[in-house]
């Protein structure tokens, strides 16, 4: 097994010893810069980094069942033409344990995210939510002193697997974030077709402007800002901005679409948009949601994963199932007391 730790300087590999599926890191981009390619989905995570990276002869516990080794590649796919999904796609964790430093926040966490549905991810604030959705399409490894171990499959490949770009996985399995985060300067059209930009994609003109129209339907923003595309996407109201992002996202063609609390931030009647905006796009995107929100929680997903961390240990999955079950007759009596509210 390979662990790459980069630096902010030229980056250098450390010692190799057999593992099992551990970090990658890398530098964050700079402030108010494009972001590369390997990194368009990528915003500032306000996670702990004192402790230095943590090397695997620290990690005694990660030495067994040698895989091959993973490679961090920055390395721009050749260019080439959007085409149509094949087929929906499902996501397979598997095994998924994390670690920041010596702090170990995820053990042993599986789950199968169907195709063309929506997996809820419910839980208590620190029980490894958020991580688990950013393993998904490796942004753990970005944070300085994280670790994992475990697979995540799509299309039967594992993603961290050595022949898989990081650029690749990120195309397939797309984010959206807690906090809008579209690029203030660019314009609203420059912003959904950022991705096709950074990942090396050419279309004519006109094609650009139909990709951008069919990403805003989508998206739920089009009747809204058909009329001034060429200005700063920042302009946007928050809820406005959080449409832009999943019109960004959705103009690559991912697999599988990750959201991490995406109304959190909203008002009433931005969330009621940005759920019906999931409930359309459902049928083109696999899509796995983290979210605190009971009620949201049973109003847009049909598969549901129940997290939970007992004091000083790690995250696991409690329950898991169909959300109309796990609301109305959960087989676990701590999911019973957490969607009631009784804790959390």
């Amino acid at each position: 097994m390979t662990i790459e730790i980069v630096t902010a300087h030229a980056p250098e590999p450390a010692a190799q010893v057999p593992v099992q599926p551990a970090p990658v890191f890398a530098p964050q981009p700079d402030a108010g810069a494009v972001p590369p390619a390997s990194q368009l989905v990528v915003e500032a995570v306000d996670v702990p980094t004192t402790a230095p990276p943590v090397l695997l002869a620290e990690r005694p516990e990660l030495a067994s069942n040698e895989p091959s080794p993973r490679e961090l590649s920055n390395v721009v796919p050749a260019p080439r033409e959007i085409g149509d999904v094949s087929h929906l796609a499902e996501l397979d964790a598997r095994s998924i344990s994390a670690w920041f430093g010596d702090h170990n926040v995820l053990d042993r966490v599986s789950l199968l995210m169907a195709a063309g549905q929506v997996t809820a991810l419910i839980g208590p604030s620190g029980c490894g939510k958020s991580t688990f959705l950013r393993i998904l399409n490796r942004m753990h490894e970005l944070i300085p002193s994280a670790s994992m171990a475990g697979e995540v499959i799509l299309d039967g490949q594992d993603v961290y697997a050595p022949e898989r770009r990081l650029t690749e996985a990120r195309r397939h399995i797309g984010m959206v974030f807690q906090k809008p985060n579209p690029f203030p300067a660019m314009s609203i059209y420059d912003n959904v077709i950022a991705g096709l930009q950074l990942t090396g994609t050419k279309l004519s003109s006109s094609d650009k402007d139909t990709l951008v129209e069919s990403c805003l339907v989508k998206g739920g923003l089009w009747n809204e800002v058909k009329d001034r595309l060429r200005q700063p996407g920042g302009g946007l109201s928050g809820g406005q901005q959080q449409r832009l992002c999943i019109a960004r996202s959705l103009a690559v063609q991912p697999r599988v679409l990750l959201m991490d609390e995406p109304c959190s931030a909203l008002d009433p009647t931005s969330t009621r948009r940005i759920e019906e905006t999931i409930h359309e796009l459902k049928s083109e995107v696999t899509i796995v949601i983290v979210t605190h929100n009971m009620q949201q929680a049973a109003r847009v997903s049909d598969q549901c994963a129940f997290f939970l961390a007992a004091a000083g240990q790690p995250g696991v999955i409690v329950e898991y199932g169909a959300t109309a079950a796990m609301f109305d007759s959960p087989q676990d009596s701590r999911t019973f007391d957490y969607v009631y509210g009784r804790f959390g």
